[in-house]
């Protein structure tokens, strides 16, 4: 493991583990549509993939990155290896962004997003490499194949709270940028490249063209409730602000400002500083 590798599993552990014990702290920097778009907190894009769930998500990605990181940052030196995480982490959570644009309450945390580009770009770079899947070694590339499909189809049915559009953007940033790193792999590497780029490219447009297609309802899967545009959630919730802080000013009308308690005096600077 290289020095990149081991400061970024430190400070993940760090971070989750703060968010673990701090509801507060986890709250204001996940990965939450309404916050990004209508409030403008971009900075969640980004500090969202330091959170993680609990303590086995957080193990499952950290071994993940300890497995993969070694021979890429080595290979791609420490400037590539952090384009390749951290551009790999910002791309697939937009990804998610662009897919659940219109689903105000979609929340997500987790470095699947940067991890699955460190593993895409291992592939691409060394599709020969044996990959364990269920203790079976099996070849890179047909790991990556699998990987791709398992993630179209989750993304699809929408049946569990994994950020698998992450999964997605991240493992296809990797890739790009790993080739663009090292151009003489696109051609040495070529059918394998193109077995796994093919689909995920495909269903990228599929997502800009036919949004529609992307959730279906049946027994096992359920899908979000919250379809009304981001629009129309910023009205909704700037009305709401507007009712909240008529009725505090209504109360300073009637009984002073020294009737308004801390929390409300708070609300209060909060509310007129949106305004």
């Amino acid at each position: 493991m290289g020095i990149i590798s081991f400061i970024l599993i430190i400070t993940n552990v760090l971070f989750s583990y703060r968010g673990f014990n701090n509801s507060t702290f986890f709250d204001r920097y996940k990965f939450e549509v309404n916050k990004i778009l209508i409030y403008k907190e971009y900075y969640r894009i980004f500090t969202s993939g330091f959170l993680h769930i609990n303590w086995m998500h957080l193990i499952f990605n950290m071994f993940s990155l300890f497995a993969f990181s070694f021979n890429l940052e080595m290979y791609l030196g420490i400037a590539g290896f952090c384009i390749v995480y951290f551009a790999s982490l910002i791309g697939g959570n937009l990804l998610a962004l662009l897919i659940h644009r219109n689903h105000g309450d979609f929340s997500s945390v987790g470095a699947s997003g940067a991890i699955s580009g460190v593993i895409f770009a291992s592939i691409a770079l060394f599709p020969g490499m044996r990959v364990g899947l269920l203790f079976l070694p099996i070849p890179a590339w047909l790991f990556g194949a699998l990987y791709i499909g398992i993630s179209i189809y989750a993304i699809r049915s929408n049946r569990d709270n994994i950020g698998h559009e992450s999964h997605l953007g991240g493992a296809l940033i990797g890739m790009v940028l790993a080739l663009l790193l090292n151009p003489a792999a696109f051609l040495a590497n070529l059918p394998v490249i193109l077995i796994i780029m093919i689909p995920m490219m495909v269903f990228i447009f599929i997502i800009i063209k036919r949004p529609d297609l992307l959730f279906i309802d049946n027994f096992y899967f359920k899908k979000h409730t919250d379809h009304y545009s981001v629009d129309h959630a910023y009205n909704e919730r700037r009305t709401s602000n507007q009712k909240e802080l008529d009725k505090l000013l209504d109360k300073i009308s009637k009984k002073g400002i020294n009737s308004l308690s801390k929390k409300e005096k708070d609300r209060l600077k909060e509310l007129s500083e949106k305004n």
